[in-house]
């Protein structure tokens, strides 16, 4: 499930994050993957160990948890801390997919069950840098507004376009779902969306009750912890 999320931060919020990336240092992309990502990786990213890195991750994380149709689509029981990465110069990454158990930084493991990637650049200001990514019914190519957002299944196989004028800042992380199979949580979704859409229509409220419940029950069902 592919799901363009809009607005995750504000253009105040992008301001300021892009500010303070415009002065970092990065270090090369190829430094936080293994071998064979290194052979298709051409970027750079905040060191993990940055500060800035743990300040802005909070940002973003802090924006998701406020954005009903993250948690929605998501269903996070664990996040891996936002990372950031530059695409400049022809920089580009390859065709890969992510790994499927990732360290968390307090030692504790997380099931890479979601990829999500945050822009941070205006659309306008680089040329290339689309996210593609390749699923049952072909390829689909991301280029988003600062502060939208696309979230889709970790097991896809993705790469980014060549960056050929200007600069590509984005934010990245992975998520671990309280579902583990991506068809429960579109159907999962879907039922949010309803309920929520039937609710601010006025709608009849035990007819919006039992249809709360039948989505509690599956959660109940479904999910994992």
């Amino acid at each position: 499930m592919l799901l363009h999320i809009e607005k995750v931060l504000d253009a105040a919020a992008v301001a300021r994050m892009c500010a303070k990336l415009d002065a970092a240092e990065w270090i090369d992309g190829r430094e936080t993957v293994g071998p064979q990502g290194a052979t298709v990786k051409r970027n750079r990213q905040l060191s993990d160990a940055s500060p800035l890195r743990m300040e802005l991750a909070r940002e973003v994380l802090s924006g998701c948890a406020h954005h009903p149709d993250f948690h929605a689509a998501t269903l996070p029981v664990k996040i891996l801390p936002p990372r950031f990465n530059r695409y400049e110069n022809g920089g580009a990454y390859g065709p890969h997919i992510d790994g499927a158990v990732m360290a968390l930084p307090d030692g504790s493991q997380l099931r890479s069950d979601i990829a999500c990637t945050l822009f941070l650049a205006d659309p306008e200001s680089y040329d290339g840098g689309e996210l593609i990514i390749d699923d049952t019914y072909g390829e689909h190519e991301i280029k988003l507004a600062a502060g939208d957002a696309i979230v889709y299944p970790a097991s896809s196989l993705h790469r980014v376009e060549p960056v050929t004028r200007g600069a590509r800042v984005a934010a990245f992380f992975w998520i671990q779902s309280l579902v583990r199979d991506e068809g429960q949580r579109r159907t999962l979704l879907q039922l949010d969306t309803a309920i929520r859409q039937l609710t601010g229509s006025g709608a009849e409220e035990n007819a919006v009750k039992q249809l709360t419940g039948v989505y509690h029950n599956l959660l109940r069902q479904w999910s994992e912890t």
